[in-house]
Order: C-alpha cells, then structure tokens, then sequence
C-alpha cells in the first residue's frame, strides 16, 4: 500500500483532535474560569532511505504525525466585576472546591448561587466548601461570610468535565477571594479563530495530497494495463 497514504491520513487525525479541543474552547470564551486546551503533535520515527544500488544515503522519510498529548493552560486569568455579591473570583494561584457525587472536585469558576436552605452552591447545585471542607453557609443577609470559602492548592490538576478538575489537594493557597468579581475566560476569540483556520487548512491539504496519490495510482494502473494489453 502506497505510505503517502497513511502519512497524510495520520495528520488528518492529528488535526481532528486539534479541532475538536480548539472548538470546544470557542465554545467555552465566555465561561468563567474556564482553562484553555492545546493538543500538542509529534511525529513517528524517521525512515532513512538509501540507494538501493549503490548505498547513496537519499534522506529522510517521515513516518506521518499523530496527536501527542492535552496540555491545559492554569494561569489566572484577569478578573471581571459584575457587582454580584455570589459571584467569587480567585485573585492569584488557588482553587475552589465543590463537593459532587464523585467526590471533592475543583474550580475556578466561582458563578455561584444560594440553596434554598441557605448553602453556597455552584451551578450544577453541589455544595461550595470553605477551609475545613465543608459546605459553606451564608449570613442572615444571604451573602458570602468574609474567610468562610476555601481556596485551596492543587497539585496535578486535570480536567474532568463540567469546568472540573481533579489533583492532590495541598492546603491553602496563597489566593484571595474577591467578592463580586469573576475570572475571565482563559480564551482569546480571535488568536483561537486563526488557530482553527490554520488546522482547517492542514486538514485539507492532507486531503488534497490522498486525492492526488489516489488520482497517480489510478492513472498508473490505467496506463500499465493498457500497456500490457497492447504488447498481447
């Protein structure tokens, strides 16, 4: 089978993966706290092809590329104040922490709300924990207690859906909770747009070098079994 093939089909794929992290985080530019992703690609081993005759070394030939790894960016973001006294910010390193069915999870997205009993809790109605790891409770005034919400340091973070993460929890952080802000979105519309242009553009040239092998191979089969017919 032609290898021109399967090279340009491995960074068609490669590029798929890119696209689907770089749509999601378009579709992510407005949510508070959210991380951005960047699929990171490498390439398969290099063969080395020689002259079979006389030994000549004629180059290298790449094997084709494939998707390497997600690497999220964790730098805050600049805050954003909306003067809603349930919306947190973290200003500096550090991480909320929700309590889910699946366990303590974290965040950066403080758009949080009020239970109905008086419980800081986020979107999805998971309870908000303070220092200790419980839940946190508002005043009589239904707002947030100065120190009562936790920020926490997280080691090895990793994103689990839901604007979620995962890690080794390593105490307090040196962040400050600000109230009445959000953090902004760790998503650049417009460098993301070209990011997704420019994958576009790959895609379609790896589709345009099959469509060529595939038009030589045709026409090499064409003309060899025209040729054999003939010299009957």
């Amino acid at each position: 089978m032609e290898r021109g093939l399967y090279i340009a089909a491995s960074g068609m794929l490669a590029e798929q993966m890119r696209q689907d992290a770089i749509a999601n985080d378009l579709a992510n530019a407005s949510t508070p706290g959210y991380k951005a992703d960047r699929v990171t690609q490498t390439s398969f081993g290099d063969l080395l092809l020689s002259n079979s005759a006389t030994g000549q070394v004629v180059g290298p030939l790449g094997m084709g590329a494939f998707a390497d790894e997600m690497v999220t960016n964790l730098a805050p973001q600049a805050l954003r104040v909306t003067d809603e006294p349930l919306d947190l910010a973290i200003a500096g390193e550090g991480w909320f922490a929700v309590q889910t069915e699946q366990g303590v999870r974290y965040t950066r997205n403080g758009q949080f709300s009020s239970s109905p009993d008086g419980i800081l809790i986020d979107q999805l109605g998971n309870p908000v924990l303070g220092p200790g790891g419980q839940p946190v409770r508002l005043d009589a005034r239904g707002q947030v207690v100065p120190g009562s919400v936790g920020v926490f340091a997280v080691a090895n973070a990793a994103k689990v859906g839901d604007n979620y993460f995962t890690g080794a929890a390593g105490g307090q952080a040196a962040g400050e909770v600000k109230v009445g802000a959000l953090e902004g979105s760790g998503i650049d519309p417009a460098r993301t747009m070209v990011d997704m242009i420019a994958s576009f553009r790959a895609y379609e040239a790896g589709q345009k070098v099959i469509s060529t092998i595939d038009d030589t191979l045709r026409r090499t089969s064409t003309q060899v079994g025209n040729s054999t017919g003939g010299a009957f």
